[in-house]
């Protein structure tokens, strides 16, 4: 049985939130990060998916977290719910200019390019991509899976949280799904602000940051309208 699902956002925390949740003694993830299962299988039944999943004890909550889960289209994610309605989605969202970024560079390392290699032009293309738009569309992710869950199974982090109160962050993500609270609380002797799968740290091209400002400036007034979260740090450098 599965009971919790993370669907990203990518570039926001996820391999951070994977390595703490799965210190917990009640969480495991016994199919390990990032299965993309769904992304990969769309049609699939979810018979198939839960054969990942095996029995366990009734005081563990299994899992997975794969970020691309939230470009999944709604006949994918009513076949995710199948595998079982009360399933709890986990969904964290950063700043999209920033996350663009982030993606940008990861994808320019990919390329076995070093950034000052790329052009401006290169980081744009890269921005204005399908990819990149979409992964930094949350509403659009947001409303797709409310549409078939509800608004109730589904938390909504802050990368912000994940740098400023890691430990109550944590909790949330415990109660959401239903594992045992006051573990991260506790006094855990390990450092949570440790950076996870991070990329390099450079600042965004002036010229740069003007294109993502432009591009996603809608989003964030939007997202701002629709959750009721002040957003006012993400359009500011």
């Amino acid at each position: 049985m599965i009971h919790f699902l993370g669907i990203g956002a990518q570039k926001a925390g996820t391999t951070w939130l994977f390595r703490h949740l799965a210190r917990h003694p009640g969480i495991a993830f016994p199919a390990g990060k990032e299965l993309h299962f769904w992304n990969r299988f769309p049609n699939a039944e979810p018979n198939e998916y839960l054969q990942r999943f095996p029995a366990c004890d009734p005081g563990v909550r299994q899992g997975e977290i794969t970020p691309a889960y939230a470009l999944l289209e709604a006949d994918s994610i009513a076949r995710v719910r199948a595998a079982n309605p009360e399933l709890r989605v986990i969904y964290c969202l950063r700043n999209p200019i920033e996350r663009a970024w982030s993606s940008a560079l990861m994808a320019v390392h990919r390329a076995e390019m070093l950034p000052d290699e790329a052009s401006d032009h290169w980081f744009i293309d890269h921005f204005r991509s399908a990819g990149s738009v979409g992964r930094g569309d949350y509403l659009t992710t947001y409303r797709r899976w409310r549409a078939v869950f509800g608004t109730e199974p589904l938390l909504l982090l802050r990368f912000e949280d994940v740098v400023e109160r890691p430990a109550e962050l944590l909790e949330r993500c415990a109660r959401h799904i239903g594992a045992t609270q006051g573990w991260y609380r506790d006094g855990q002797d390990v450092d949570l602000s440790e950076r996870v799968f991070a990329g390099p740290d450079l600042p965004i091209r002036p010229a740069l940051r003007q294109e993502l400002e432009r591009l996603y400036a809608r989003d964030i007034d939007a997202l701002e309208r629709e959750l009721g979260w002040d957003l006012t740090a993400w359009r500011t450098p």
